[in-house]
C-alpha cells in the first residue's frame, strides 16, 4: 500500500468523506472533553508527528488526496484525529522501501492540516491534506509507534525586485506554453497561474502541477529564498518546454510520413485498378513474375529454392519505395546468380592435359604428375572431392601461372583471389544483411564471376593473411579448405549452405612458417624450389623471349638473342630462384630494339655481349668465392631464404683482449647460439687442433656475417662458423670451391637441416663444385636431377671431426675423437 496523490473522488467517495467528517467531529469533541494535545513550543522547535510518503512533495497552500495503508501511517492519522489535525508530510528518499527508518526520509517537509478522512472497506484510509508551511527536520524524536520530529519552520523570503517580477512574467509565459502543448494538463491552469501575484506561491503552484524529478521537487521545497526558487523553476520549465516541442515535432513528422504513405497506397491501388482495366501489368508485378521465372529456371539447391520462394512472398507484399525492398531484391539477385548446381565438364584426357601442362611450363614434374593423378582418379570416380594443393616456393617460379595452366588442362574456369594483407574475416564469410551495403564473401563472388561451381580456385599468398579486431581470415579458411566441412559452407550474407567440395583448391605461399598449423594440415604441400641455370635457359627460349617480343611489337626478324647472351644475363645480371628479373632484363633488350626500329633502323639486331652490357649496364653479380676465401678465417656457407637458396660468407678475426666473443651481421638468437656452440667445441678440443689454449684468454674473437642490413637466423650456419674459427686460429685457408651447411652440437654431432635443394641450386649458381652436407640429408639429393648434379661433388659427414680434412687447403690437422670417459665405481 502506498501513500501518494490520487485522482478526484467519485460521488460515493464524497459521501464516505462526509461520514468521515462526522467521525472526525466526534473525535474533536472527545479531545475537548478530556484529552491533552501535543505541547507546542513558541517559535522554532515544535514537535510534530510525521507521515512518510513515497513519491509526493507537498507545497504550502496545496490540497492533495492521499491513500493511507501502512500500519505506522495509520497510527499517525489516528493520533492527529484526536489532537489538532496537524502533521508533517515528508517524502522518502527511496520509494521502494516499505518500512523506512528516519535515515530513509528527506530532512525537509511541509506542515499539513488534515481536512477530510474516509475509511475504506479494506481498513485503509483516504484523506485530504492541505499544505501550510515549509520546515526543516531539526531532530528525529521517535520512530515508533510513528515518526515524530522536532522541526524548524522555513519562512519564504519574498522580494519585490525587478528581477523577481521578470522571473514571474517569464514563468507565466513558459507555463502557459507548456499547458498549451501538454495533453495531460487542463487549460484552466494557465489562467490560475496568471492570477497568482506572489512569486513563492507561483513557484509552488507550478512545481505541484508538473512532473519534475523528485530530487528537483525536494530542492524547491527546501529553498526559502523566493528569487532563487523562481530561477530554479524557470530552468526546469525551459527544459520541459524543449522536450515538449521536440516531441511535438517528432509527432508531426510521423504524422506527415503516415499521411504520405496512406496517400501513396491509395494512389497505387487506383493505378492498379486503372492498369487492370487497360489490360496492362504494373512494373512491380512484372518484376515479381520475372523473379519467379528465374527461380524456376535456376539450378538452385533445395534450401536455396525454399528461401527464394519465401523472399518472393515478402517482396510481393512490400512497397517498392521501402528501403527493405531493395535489400531483399539484391539478396534475391545474388541467390539466383550463383551457379548452385552448374558444373563445367572436365577434360579427362590425360595425354591432352599433359601436353597442355608441358606447353605452359618447363619442368615442375612433381606438380604435373599430381594433376594427372587427380584427373585419372576423377575419370574412375566421378563424385570424388577436389584436392587442396599448396604450392610453396620463392617468388617468380610460376606458382600463380601454374594455376591458370591447370585450369586450361582440365577445361575449367579459373579464379585467383589474393589474400595478401587481408585482415577482415568478412572477406571470406561475407557481411550479414543487417549492414548497409552488405555483400557475400569473395569466395561466392568468385563463383558468381566464374559461372560454375567447380572452377580452379587459387588463394594466392596464403602466408600473408593478417588478423585484427575484425577477425582472423585464416580461421575462416579452416572451413573452406577442409574436405570434411566445405560441402556445407555457410556465407553470412546468404545464410544458406553452399557446396565448395567440387572446387579444385590451389594455394600459394613463399613460406610456411607464417601459415597456422591447423590450416597447413588441411593442405597437400608441394614445394617449388627454384630453377637451375639450364632450366632458366630453356624457359627463356621457350616462353620468355616470345612473350617479350610480342609484348613490345617486334619479331625474331628484329631481334635474335642467342644462348651465350642469355647465359650472360642469367649469370651476371640476375641471381634469383625464379625468372622475374630475367624477364625484366629481356624486356629491356626488346625496348632498346623497339626504340631503334622507330628511329629508322631496319637491320636485325643480334644480342651479343656488347649489346647486353650497353643496355643492362655493368655487371651486377660476381663470382667472388675464390677472392673472399683467399684469407684464413673465411668460410662459405649455404642459406635458405624466402626467395630461395643463397650463399653466405662467415668471417672471423681476432685481436688482443680478454677472451670475449663478438657477433655482428644482424644475427638472430639461434644463429648466435650456433656461434657460441662452435667456439665452445673449438676450445674444448683446442689441443687436438694444434691451438694454444691461452689464445682464448688473451684474444677477443669476432665473427661477422656480411650483408649486415639483412636479418639472419637459423642453426644451419653452425658448421660454417666452426670451420671459420678453426681456419682463423690455425692459419689454414678454407677451400674456395666448397660450401657447407649443417647444425652442430657441443658433443660434435652434425644434425640435418632443411632447404637442401634450394641451397644446392644456390651453390651451383655461384660456381661452387663441392658441397659438404650432413649425412642424414643424403636422401634429399634424390629430388635433384642427375644432369644438374653433374660436375658437383657431395661430401657427407656425421661428426665435426670429419669436417676439417675435407674443407681446409692442407687438410692435415690431426683430429682425434674425445677419449671415452673412465668407468666410475658403482654407488659413487
Amino acid at each position: 500500500m502506498t501513500e501518494n496523490e490520487e485522482k478526484p473522488q467519485s460521488e460515493s467517495e464524497k459521501r464516505q468523506l462526509e461520514v468521515g467528517d462526522a467521525e472526525m467531529a466526534e473525535r474533536d469533541g472527545q479531545a475537548d472533553a478530556g484529552e491533552t494535545p501535543d505541547k507546542e513550543i513558541d517559535g522554532d522547535g515544535r514537535v510534530l508527528p510525521i507521515l512518510a510518503v513515497k513519491e509526493l512533495v507537498l507545497y504550502p497552500d496545496m490540497i492533495v488526496p492521499l491513500m493511507i495503508g501502512r500500519p505506522k501511517s495509520l497510527r499517525v492519522i489516528e493520533h492527529v484525529l484526536v489532537e489538532d489535525r496537524v502533521l508533517g508530510i515528508v517524502m522518502q528518499k527511496d520509494g521502494s522501501v516499505e518500512e523506512p527508518s528516519a535515515e530513509d526520509l528527506h530532512g525537509v517537509g511541509c506542515v499539513a492540516i488534515l481536512e477530510k478522512m474516509v475509511r475504506m472497506p479494506d481498513d485503509t484510509l483516504r484523506i485530504l491534506v492541505r499544505g501550510v508551511q515549509r520546515f526543516l527536520v531539526e531532530e528525529w524524536i521517535v520512530e515508533t509507534p510513528f515518526f515524530s520530529a522536532r522541526i524548524v519552520e522555513l519562512v519564504s523570503q519574498e522580494s519585490d525586485s525587478v528581477e523577481s517580477e521578470a522571473l514571474i512574467a517569464m514563468i507565466r509565459q513558459l507555463f502557459g506554453q507548456i499547458v498549451e502543448l501538454s495533453s495531460y494538463l487542463p487549460g484552466e491552469l494557465a489562467t490560475v497561474a496568471l492570477n497568482i501575484d506572489e512569486g513563492g506561491k507561483l513557484a509552488d503552484f507550478v512545481a505541484s502541477n508538473l512532473n519534475f524529478p523528485p530530487s528537483e521537487r525536494v530542492r524547491l521545497l527546501k529553498t526559502a529564498d523566493v528569487v532563487e526558487r523562481l530561477k530554479q523553476v524557470q530552468i526546469l520549465l525551459t527544459k520541459e518546454l524543449e522536450v515538449l516541442k521536440l516531441g511535438s515535432k517528432i509527432q508531426a513528422e510521423v504524422k506527415e510520413v503516415v499521411n504520405k504513405s496512406q496517400r501513396e497506397f491509395i494512389l497505387r491501388e487506383q493505378l492498379k485498378a486503372i492498369q487492370k482495366e487497360l489490360g496492362e501489368a504494373d512494373e512491380h508485378s512484372a518484376e515479381i513474375e520475372d523473379l519467379k521465372a528465374r527461380i524456376s529456371e535456376a539450378p538452385l539447391s533445395d534450401d536455396a529454392k525454399e528461401v527464394a520462394e519465401k523472399q518472393i512472398k515478402r517482396l510481393k507484399s512490400m512497397n517498392p519505395a521501402a528501403a527493405e525492398y531493395s535489400v531483399t531484391r539484391t539478396y534475391l539477385d545474388w541467390l539466383l546468380d550463383l551457379p548452385w548446381n552448374k558444373l563445367t565438364p572436365d577434360k579427362l584426357d590425360i595425354n591432352e592435359a599433359s601436353k597442355i601442362l608441358d606447353e605452359d611450363h618447363y619442368g615442375l614434374e612433381k606438380i604435373k604428375t599430381r594433376i594427372l593423378e587427380y584427373l585419372a582418379v576423377r575419370k574412375l570416380k566421378e563424385d570424388m572431392k577436389g584436392p587442396i594443393l599448396c604450392f610453396v616456393g620463392p617468388p617468380g617460379v610460376g606458382k600463380t601461372s601454374l594455376g591458370r595452366s591447370i585450369a586450361r588442362s582440365m577445361d575449367r574456369k579459373f579464379f585467383r583471389m589474393s589474400l595478401g594483407g587481408m585482415r577482415d574475416e568478412a572477406e571470406i564469410r561475407g557481411h550479414r544483411r543487417t549492414y548497409i551495403g552488405a555483400l557475400p564473401g569473395r569466395i561466392l563472388q568468385g563463383l558468381k564471376k566464374c559461372g560454375s561451381s567447380n572452377p580452379v580456385f587459387m588463394l594466392d599468398e596464403i602466408d600473408k593473411v593478417g588478423s585484427d579486431y575484425r577477425g582472423d581470415p585464416s580461421s575462416a579458411l579452416l572451413e573452406v579448405l577442409d574436405p570434411e566441412q566445405n560441402y556445407d559452407f555457410t556465407d553470412h550474407y546468404l545464410e544458406i549452405p553452399y557446396d565448395l567440395s567440387r572446387i579444385l583448391w590451389l594455394t600459394t605461399a613463399n613460406l610456411l612458417d607464417t601459415v597456422p598449423r591447423p590450416l597447413r594440415d588441411r593442405m597437400e604441400i608441394i614445394e617449388l624450389p627454384g630453377y637451375t641455370e639450364e632450366e632458366k635457359l630453356e624457359i627463356a627460349l621457350r616462353y620468355l623471349i616470345p612473350k617479350q617480343l610480342e609484348a613490345h611489337g617486334i619479331t625474331e626478324e628484329h631481334l635474335e638473342i642467342g644462348d651465350s647472351a642469355l647465359r650472360l644475363v642469367i649469370e651476371e645480371y640476375t641471381r634469383e630462384a625464379g625468372v622475374r628479373n630475367l624477364e625484366r632484363n629481356l624486356g629491356a633488350l626488346c625496348r632498346r630494339v623497339a626504340k631503334e626500329i622507330v628511329g629508322g633502323c631496319q637491320e636485325k639486331t643480334t644480342a651479343g655481349e656488347p649489346f647486353v652490357r650497353d643496355v643492362l649496364g655493368p655487371q651486377k653479380f660476381f663470382f667472388e668465392v675464390k677472392e673472399r676465401t683467399s684469407r684464413s678465417g673465411v668460410a662459405t656457407g649455404l642459406a635458405w631464404t624466402a626467395v630461395g637458396g643463397d650463399i653466405l660468407f662467415v668471417e672471423a678475426t681476432m685481436m688482443r683482449g680478454s677472451g670475449k666473443l663478438v657477433l655482428t651481421g644482424k644475427l638472430g638468437d639461434v644463429m648466435k647460439e650456433s656461434a657460441q656452440a662452435a667456439l665452445s667445441y673449438v676450445r674444448t678440443n683446442a689441443l687436438d687442433f694444434d691451438i694454444d689454449p691461452a689464445t682464448f684468454a688473451e684474444q677477443d674473437l669476432h665473427i661477422h656475417v656480411p650483408a649486415g642490413a639483412i636479418p639472419k637466423d637459423g642453426p644451419s650456419a653452425g658448421v660454417t662458423m666452426f670451420t671459420a674459427l678453426v681456419s682463423l686460429l690455425t692459419g689454414n685457408l678454407v677451400r674456395h670451391d666448397i660450401a657447407m651447411t649443417g647444425e652442430i652440437t657441443l658433443r660434435g654431432a652434425i644434425l640435418p637441416v632443411g632447404g637442401i635443394k634450394e641451397k644446392v641450386l644456390a651453390a651451383k649458381r655461384a660456381g661452387i663444385t663441392r658441397i659438404l652436407l650432413p649425412k642424414r640429408n643424403e636422401n634429399d639429393l634424390v629430388e635433384i636431377s642427375e644432369s644438374f648434379k653433374e660436375g658437383m661433388q657431395f661430401e657427407f659427414v656425421r661428426e665435426m671431426s670429419e669436417i676439417l680434412p675435407l674443407v681446409l687447403v692442407n687438410g692435415k690437422i690431426p683430429i682425434s675423437s674425445p677419449p671415452d670417459p673412465e668407468p666410475q665405481p658403482a654407488g659413487e
